[in-house]
């Protein structure tokens, strides 16, 4: 078996080439074959009509968040992990939420942010004041597309709300009530195969944001019934092979993001669970049974 792991060219966070080569050896240990590409080189493209994809690969392990890379390589009969449509709805937050809504999913309120065509605009007073009457202040703004804790913001003030909407509205972005008692510390709980595998708290005392990336914490915990049945239950309704799902621990736990590409070293540091390994196995059991292509949600299905 033959697989490629697909990186962004441009990406020059070390995390992820180290994310890559764990991967790589633990495929190594399962006899499998993995080379890394990056993704700069046309792998897949439209000619006469037709899907080609020049990897020759039996499975493609996507470090990516380009859909459309991604989805022509599925559409070449090449099993990605995780899927296009599952790429496409956790890259964008609004998504993730609208697809997990109406499923007894506990998430903070959410407003979508007002789609702004041209840069040159003025946040109205009326728009900040009818957020802040339905979520209260502070308030979360998040850009609709973001990682490792960028781009998400904290808005104490309607001048300061207004102020940050006009940074990311441009960029698409959400709006969302502030748990003050989960400020600076949730709980990730990686999910590889509809199973909780392992989970650590995050905590910052000097930021309301918990990411690793920022500045924050983390220690091993054990995962209670009640928030794995959800974080299982969410990566099912997004159709993901492996994510990590960012709970926040209020009166009722909540689901606050769901990272379908979600680094794992201080996951595998602090609580000793190789996640590489568990995820490489999954893998390539789902290959060799032949699902890896099938078992994936299509955008058309969605």
């Amino acid at each position: 078996m033959k697989g490629v792991i697909l990186l962004n060219a441009y990406d020059r966070n070390p995390a992820h080439s180290r994310k890559a080569r764990r991967m790589t050896d633990e495929f190594g240990r399962l006899g499998v074959t993995v080379s890394t590409v990056a993704n700069d080189a046309f792998t897949s493209y439209i000619v006469g009509g037709n899907a080609v994809c020049d990897l020759d690969a039996d499975f493609v392990l996507f470090f990516d968040k380009d859909r459309y890379t991604a989805q022509l390589i599925e559409k070449c009969g090449i099993p990605v992990f995780n899927s296009a449509a599952s790429i496409a709805l956790c890259d964008d937050k609004m998504l993730t939420h609208i697809a997990l809504s109406d499923c007894g999913i506990p998430m903070p309120d959410t407003l979508p942010g007002a789609l702004c065509y041209s840069p040159e605009f003025t946040v109205s007073q009326s728009y900040a004041d009818e957020a802040i009457a339905r979520l209260g202040l502070p308030l979360v703004v998040k850009q609709c597309c973001g990682s490792l804790g960028e781009q998400v913001y904290l808005a104490r003030t309607r001048q300061q709300l207004i102020e940050i909407i006009g940074k990311v509205a441009p960029k698409g972005y959400l709006l969302q009530r502030y748990e003050a008692q989960c400020c600076g510390k949730d709980m990730r709980v990686i999910v590889i195969g509809g199973k909780p595998v392992c989970a650590m708290t995050r905590s910052n005392p000097d930021d309301f944001r918990s990411n690793i990336a920022n500045g924050g914490t983390a220690a091993a915990c054990d995962i209670p019934d009640d928030v794995a049945d959800m974080c299982v239950k969410a990566a099912n309704i997004l159709g993901l092979d492996y994510c990590g799902v960012d709970v926040l621990q209020s009166d009722v736990p909540k689901i606050c993001e769901v990272n379908s590409n979600a680094m794992f070293e201080a996951m595998e540091r602090v609580t000793g669970v190789n996640v590489a390994g568990i995820y490489a196995r999954h893998i390539v059991g789902k290959v060799e049974r032949g699902n890896g292509r099938f078992a994936h949600h299509t955008l058309r299905n969605l």
